[in-house]
């Protein structure tokens, strides 16, 4: 079996936790795993399954992913795919937040159904952002510091890929 985990990332947190899913799901044998970022994708042909994720801003998927995910909506909908996202929020993981990080699949889940969603807390680096972007993260209150559960999602990876298989 062939498992595809497509990603968007601004600032590198969500591409390393796609990464970590792969090594998760290569490592219990039985598939082949190919991690890539959306936009270096040209579809999914040849995969049977699939695990796309993307950060969140503004309270959406990035605008590549959420691009990848429509134009390649046929293709999808013929094998089984997982989502995951990856979104500051959770940095509380309250039962408030992860409804609210939930919702902000709902246009994603218009598009493909999806046998399972991974929401995990992200990472915020002030020094990997635009001076721009720092000043306006800094003044809406967002915290700097690196929030993500790798154990959950460890977790995750491996109950998900039951699911695809």
């Amino acid at each position: 079996m062939k498992i595809l985990i497509a990603y968007a990332t601004k600032a590198g947190s969500t591409a390393e936790v796609a990464a970590e899913i792969g090594r998760v799901v290569e490592s219990k044998g039985g598939c082949e795993v190919d991690v890539h970022p959306v936009d270096k994708l040209k579809g999914v042909d040849g995969y049977d399954a699939a695990i796309i994720g993307s950060a969140i801003r503004v309270g959406k998927w990035l605008p590549e992913a959420m691009k990848f995910v429509e134009k390649h909506r046929d293709a999808l909908g013929q094998i089984p795919v997982a989502l995951f996202t990856v979104c500051l929020t959770l940095s509380e993981d309250t039962e408030e937040n992860r409804r609210e990080v939930a919702a902000y699949l709902d246009p994603v889940c218009e598009v493909v159904q999806p046998v399972d969603i991974g929401l995990f807390a992200g990472l915020m680096d002030y020094s990997k952002l635009s001076f721009l972007l720092r000043l306006m993260v800094k003044k809406m209150g967002s915290p700097e510091g690196d929030f993500r559960d790798w154990e959950a999602i460890r977790a995750w990876a491996g109950q998900v890929r039951a699911r695809l298989m």
